[in-house]
């Protein structure tokens, strides 16, 4: 029987891709991932993607949120707050564990759960523990959705500032010298833990630096500059993590570099400089976020130096198995040596951020930059790879 005569079903519109958008979280970073965020739901393709915000709060909850990406900028230097953009107080957003359906829901007490559709790319702008360690990558990979970013491996390696610096010394790479002060160690023996710090001063001297052993934004950090400052900068940090980290500090400028990961493999940006901050004693939260400190773009390197620093650069991001996208944060010292500082393999994202900064100055503006890093994500399955 011929079909030719017979009605033709009208051939459904493809459907765009759902980015859910995940910000805020438990850390004491959560309110520059909601500036990071929101700079990404204003500039993210809304013709090309269907997006999904969701916020995790401070509680650990999360939730649907606004879709007002101009109510997540810092504002009278305070950093916004995800409860402040929850649809409900009560009502929380659950992912699928089940890889086979990508469905997110969502529940309030004493509602039928709504179905909010599926999910088939997460972008997770979250900063610190229980988001950027490594945490919610497993989630996701347990849920079968893919991810922008590095895995659960690269993503642990990356927050842990210690096991850091051990991966990158394992391939070579040169770091500066440090000291981790654990909790049981300080629980111990406080007095013998402390005499390890001012023994480490005594080998490097002052001053040192003193931060959280698994935080980022510069948050917890104190430059401490004698002994009399020394008990106040470890309370500081142990606010933040109870594990430590002691470094000595490095005399050269700070340099950094943005790593993107391509068909073909990882590349690197052009370097930037951070130079010294005029009204702080070093690249602080505050010269970062509030005051927003400029950066020189493109870094006045030599030739010779950037390419080294690139190579480096990309180096860091493979020692540490990432993918997708990482900033790398190296010393140029007064010795003419690169010495990486950290990796960090979910950097802020603002327009004025200096990985985006980096990747515009190499030619990748900055909703290309995001299309890219989804576009990555969809392309690349979860589980072993």
């Amino acid at each position: 029987m011929s079909t030719e005569n017979l009605p033709q079903s009208p051939e459904q519109p493809a459907r765009k891709p759902r980015v859910a958008v995940v910000f805020g979280g438990r850390s004491s970073e959560h309110g520059i991932s909601m500036v990071t965020a929101g700079a990404v739901l204003a500039a993210i393709d809304r013709t090309k993607y269907d997006v999904l915000p969701i916020g995790i709060t401070r509680e650990g909850r999360w939730v649907l949120t606004a879709d007002e990406p101009e109510r997540m900028a810092i504002s009278d230097r305070r950093t916004p707050e995800v409860g402040d953009l929850a649809e409900s107080t009560e009502g929380g957003v659950v992912l699928p564990l089940d890889p086979a359906n990508r469905e997110v829901v969502y529940s309030e007490p004493g509602s039928v759960p709504k179905a909010l559709g599926e999910v088939d790319v997460v972008f997770p702008m979250l900063h610190g523990p229980y988001g950027e360690d490594g945490t919610l990558q497993g989630l996701l990979e347990l849920s079968g959705v893919p991810y922008v970013g590095s895995g659960v491996l690269a993503s642990a390696v990356g927050q842990d500032k210690e096991y850091m610096k051990r991966v990158f010394t394992t391939f070579g790479l040169k770091v500066g010298p440090y000291l981790v002060i654990r909790p049981r160690e300080w629980q111990q023996d406080e007095s013998a833990a402390r005499k390890r710090i001012v023994d480490f001063a005594g080998e490097h001297g002052w001053p040192l630096f003193v931060k959280p052993a698994r935080a980022g934004s510069s948050i917890g950090i104190t430059k401490v500059d004698d002994l009399s400052g020394l008990d106040e900068a470890i309370a500081t940090a142990q606010a933040h993590d109870p594990k430590i980290l002691v470094e000595a500090a490095l005399r050269g400028r700070e340099i950094e570099v943005g790593v993107l990961e391509f068909e073909d493999g990882p590349r690197a940006s052009v370097p930037a400089e951070i130079p010294p901050p005029s009204e702080h004693a070093y690249y602080d939260f505050d010269a970062k976020y509030i005051d927003s400190t400029p950066g020189i773009v493109p870094a006045p390197l030599t030739p010779e130096e950037t390419a080294e620093v690139q190579k480096l650069a990309v180096d860091s991001f493979e020692a540490a198995s990432c993918e997708g996208l990482v900033r790398a944060d190296f010393f140029l010292t007064d010795d003419g040596d690169f010495v990486i500082n950290e990796i960090n393999t979910m950097p802020g994202f603002t327009p004025i951020s200096m990985y985006p900064q980096m990747w515009q100055a190499s030619g990748i503006a900055y909703p290309e930059l995001i299309d890219r890093l989804v576009q990555a994500a969809l392309n690349r399955s979860t589980g072993l790879r």
